[in-house]
């Protein structure tokens, strides 16, 4: 997608751009996520409470078996989730973990920490020089630095709940319809695979797994059950931001009391918080690629949250954008080198493949904004 500078706009309430992938906005200049949260105001969440007790009571074990997935890294918003389900309602969840590339110490220790506080939890270790090859192809490709994680995290779930006989997996949020996106979903609480590729994978993960000469037993992991595999299966896939109001500063608070998540000592990579994304290097590239192509980085959409849930004003959400947005993970640079097996020139290469020429232009090596944020 690409966009003139000259037609580039953001949302009248929040600060997402006229540049995010299937974002809507109405006559007030309204985001869709803007508008969800005024939806949300008035919406019968008795409701969808009812619908959630159906669910749960349909797939709930008497015999101690699990009865739902809840994929976790050790952060707030699946370790929220996993609570609620085992403390709040009664269910016996397995939380999963996909092991990322390039995990952090504070990561590792959040996970840790949540199983320590009672979780039953597996964690899902692919092939490292797999992954490497696919986020590696990813990120040259898709200009999606961390891709293959993002598949397995999807496929390598999936795959784990059908082998396991657990037809019911929760996800946390709904990120189309709370931050921006296809509004398709929103009164759907379940969706399927078809849906997974096309939005949360962007369409053609099958292409780059099979670009990169890998065997079938190489992307176990990466690659969903067949329709043969699925058969008879009655998978039900979830988000739990559809059945209550979905607050991220909340669950942080939850999962700090109950789960042992521990904040940064210091501001994340590119934003103004500390308490989120603070599992693996390479979410600071994601966010820099997701600048560099649509021209909103991790402090805009830190920014837009605080401004939905009523926590931050618009002109210091601008504020905020101006000092933090569209860093360059200068302190990741040579571990990303050292992973991608790249030279210099071939990742700037890749940055330069993937920057948006009508929002920016390069000077004295770097990639600078042809536009102002308000």
């Amino acid at each position: 997608m690409t966009h003139s500078s000259s037609k580039v706009f953001w949302c009248k309430n929040c600060l997402n751009m006229s540049t995010r992938p299937r974002i809507t906005f109405d006559d007030r200049g309204w985001c869709n996520a803007c508008q969800w949260m005024e939806e949300k105001r008035n919406l019968n969440w008795d409701s969808r409470r009812n619908e959630l007790t159906e669910i749960l009571n349909q797939y709930k074990s008497s015999s101690g078996t699990f009865d739902c997935v809840v994929p976790v890294s050790g952060g707030k918003d699946g370790s929220y989730v996993s609570y609620q389900l085992k403390h709040n309602h009664g269910m016996n969840p397995l939380a999963i973990t996909v092991t990322p590339a390039l995990s952090l110490d504070l990561g590792n220790k959040n996970l840790r920490n949540y199983i320590e506080s009672g979780h039953n939890h597996i964690q899902i270790n692919p092939n490292p020089k797999v992954m490497r090859i696919l986020n590696r192809q990813g990120f040259i490709e898709k200009g999606f630095p961390y891709y293959g994680w993002l598949v397995a995290v999807q496929a390598a779930v999936v795959r784990l709940a059908v082998n396991l006989n657990i037809p019911l997996l929760f996800y946390g949020e709904d990120g189309e319809v709370e931050y921006g996106g296809s509004s398709e979903s929103k009164n759907h609480p379940v969706y399927d695979i078809a849906y997974m590729k096309r939005i949360y994978l962007e369409g053609g993960h099958e292409r780059i797994l099979n670009s990169c000469g890998l065997s079938d037993a190489e992307l176990y992991f990466f690659s969903f059950p067949s329709d043969r595999e699925l058969k008879g299966k009655d998978l039900k896939i979830t988000h739990w931001s559809y059945f209550e109001s979905w607050d991220p500063y909340q669950n942080y608070l939850t999962a700090k009391e109950h789960c042992g998540l521990q904040e940064a000592t210091e501001n994340n990579t590119g934003t103004f918080t500390n308490f989120a994304q603070n599992d693996q290097a390479l979410y600071a590239l994601h966010t820099y690629m997701m600048y560099l192509k649509f021209g909103f980085g991790r402090a805009t959409q830190d920014a837009g949250i605080e401004i939905r849930r009523g926590a931050m004003t618009r002109d210091q959400a601008i504020n905020l954008v101006r000092l933090y947005d569209g860093h360059y993970p200068e302190e990741f640079i040579e571990t990303y080198l050292d992973y991608y097996q790249m030279t210099q020139n071939e990742f700037d290469a890749v940055l330069d493949q993937w920057a948006n020429k009508n929002l920016f232009k390069k000077e004295n090596g770097r990639w600078i904004p042809v536009f102002t944020t308000l």
